[in-house]
């Protein structure tokens, strides 16, 4: 080989696609900047762990769950000293500095800075994120464990046990919004246990546009969260066997048009039902010990636009919910990990940062898919994750400036 000549340079692989974004890419610092200001967190005095900072931290802990503080603090700032870069006088404060600095920033920037970046993320190339014309987005809710604490027992309440024993911890109720192709939560509500899901769900139901097809299991179905859905977006949901839906019109495919009703008096009366079309199958799967039937109805009246067939094949993206809940619980959290927060607006305020996290991680994972022209989904986020720690570790996110100064004047 000629020493005089260049080696051509190799094509990114995938992961180093991936590695090439950090927290700073996907919530610019001009954002978070803005997000303060708005929220009335600018800073009036130079503080050690100014806002602009602790948002950033706030994200990290979702990153390094199983971490401490002040070792979250030293992963996130710990490029700049490889940079020559570190402040003059600046060291990591003490755990109760932390703590002190997440309770000034509170909770309110994290969501503002979420409901200003997060929304569905596919684009026509995306592979496995469209049916037909349809973007598919999926609504599911879930619990997280907290810490056991008076004030997250009071505010959020504990579940039931069978044998009438307090359960172990709290939970809150999480109810979110995820784009099934690329597994990127777009919105999300969190309330106390003793609240439902479907009265959680109204609030997200802002997030669902025109063009969207959204999947849900059959807890949901209820004729006013139904109508209430279905002026926004098309839905396709599963319904309980006890739901009766008699048939009015057999349609080609096999299914059938029906009314769901708001009670069985409005049914005998046929006042208040709304027109929905039923598809009815079974799964025969050999892992099952018994066959599974469903039932979907769907707001998609016209078989010629969406054949029984392909939306029963289709539903079974729902599934795609509970596996960005596991890469959220197991990948992210870590598996059976409690929450860190003892206070109620604590736990708010981490919640959202496990979800601007996770935002972060799968917008990384789409871009790299996107150059590397393959479905989101055949990439590791586990593997994601561990690239984006080493890379927040390693590249310069954070200015220097960032432990000074205040939000600049200019931005006032």
């Amino acid at each position: 080989m000629d020493m005089r000549t260049k080696p051509p340079r190799q094509p990114l692989s995938t992961t180093e696609r991936i590695s090439l974004g950090a927290l700073a890419r996907v919530y610019p610092p001009e954002t978070v900047d803005a997000i303060l200001l708005s929220c009335d967190r600018k800073e009036e005095r130079r503080r050690r762990l100014p806002a602009r900072l602790m948002v950033y931290f706030v994200i990290a802990l979702a990153l390094w769950s199983g971490s401490a503080y002040r070792e979250v603090m030293h992963k996130l700032v710990e490029g700049l000293r490889g940079l020559r870069a570190w402040p003059d006088g600046w060291e990591v404060p003490t755990n109760a500095g932390i703590t002190l600095a997440r309770q000034r920033l509170g909770v309110e920037p994290l969501r503002a800075l979420f409901d200003a970046t997060a929304r569905p993320i596919a684009t026509p190339k995306t592979h496995g994120a469209w049916y037909r014309h349809w973007r598919v987005v999926a609504l599911d809710g879930t619990v997280m464990d907290i810490p056991d604490s008076p004030d997250n027992a009071a505010a959020f309440g504990r579940p039931g046990s069978s044998r009438g024993e307090r359960s172990g911890y709290p939970q809150a109720r999480v109810v979110s919004l995820l784009e099934c192709g690329t597994h990127a939560h777009f919105n999300f509500a969190v309330g106390p246990l003793r609240q439902g899901e479907t009265t959680l769900t109204r609030q997200l139901l802002p997030s669902l546009q025109a063009g969207m097809l959204c999947l849900a299991d059959r807890n949901f179905v209820g004729i006013e969260l139904w109508k209430e859905a279905s002026t926004r977006s098309d839905l396709l949901w599963r319904v309980k066997k006890s739901l009766i839906l008699e048939p009015l019109q057999s349609l080609p495919d096999g299914s059938y048009l029906s009314c769901l009703y708001p009670s069985t008096y409005a049914r005998q009366r046929q006042k208040g039902g709304v027109y929905v079309r039923v598809i009815e199958y079974t799964l025969d799967d050999p892992g099952r010990p018994s066959l599974e039937s469903y039932r979907l109805i769907t707001t998609v009246l016209d078989p010629a636009k969406a054949p029984a067939h392909e939306l029963a094949i289709l539903y079974c993206e729902r599934q795609e919910f509970e596996i960005a809940e596991d890469e959220f619980k197991t990948h992210l959290r870590g598996a059976g990990r409690v929450l860190r927060s003892h206070s109620p607006e604590g736990v708010h305020q981490e919640i959202c940062g496990y979800f601007l996290a996770h935002y972060a991680i799968r917008v990384l994972m789409h871009q790299a898919a996107l150059q590397a022209q393959i479905d989101p989904q055949r990439l590791s986020f586990t593997h994601a994750v561990n690239v984006l720690q080493r890379k927040i570790i390693a590249r310069r996110v954070f200015s220097p400036e960032w432990f000074t100064d205040p939000v600049p004047a200019s931005a006032r």
